[in-house]
């Protein structure tokens, strides 16, 4: 098995890690790789849209044809994650900042999403979610944004106060946190069992 981590920006190292350590503690055989290949994201079995700055990363994923390899796969049924800045690229709607800074989202989940929902890079935080099918989890804020509301087809995995953070349609999810900063790999678990 083969998933690829979109290697524009964000924890692009981080996420490889975790599918790695994931896929060793499931005894599943296969490796994860950081790429801006679209042929190499086409031949891969999953995929993960990490988080950083979502207008740089819309404009370079559409700019080298990855982001048409993205929508394929989700189309295809093969599982797409998108952390942070990867959660607002998934979604069908974003808020007029999305709007004004002209970010060109994928249009995969039927999510409205909030950039900088929970403020800036000084009002990063840490907190427990609980998580649908995972239990409790250390989530990571970062510049987070946040899930508005979700189409009846969306399965809410987790809110935080008035906000949706994590949210799943079919083969791909959504997550407003970074599962990958820290040592739990039990969502990378959940998302490689996704893909198998």
């Amino acid at each position: 098995m083969r998933v690829a981590v979109i290697a524009v920006q964000g924890a692009v190292s981080e996420h490889v890690e975790a599918v790695e350590r994931a896929m060793e503690r499931m005894g599943v055989d296969g490796r994860a790789i950081a790429t801006l290949k679209p042929e190499e994201v086409r031949e891969s079995d999953a995929i993960i849209l990490p988080g950083g700055e979502s207008t740089t990363i819309g404009k370079l994923i559409w700019k080298n044809g990855i982001a048409e390899e993205i929508i394929r796969a989700a189309n295809d049924g093969r599982p797409v994650m998108g952390t942070c800045a990867g959660c607002i690229l998934m979604a069908k709607h974003g808020d007029e900042q999305i709007e004004r800074t002209g970010t060109r989202l994928l249009g995969l989940m039927n999510i409205w999403v909030k950039r900088n929902a929970f403020g800036r890079q000084r009002e990063s935080f840490q907190t427990m979610l609980k998580i649908k099918h995972i239990g409790d989890f250390e989530g990571v804020f970062i510049r987070a944004p946040a899930i508005l509301k979700a189409g009846e087809e969306v399965e809410v995995l987790s809110t935080l106060e008035e906000y949706i953070v994590g949210a799943k349609q079919n083969n791909m999810l959504a997550l407003a946190f970074h599962p990958e900063l820290t040592g739990d790999t039990r969502i990378h678990e959940y998302f490689i069992r996704m893909a198998l």
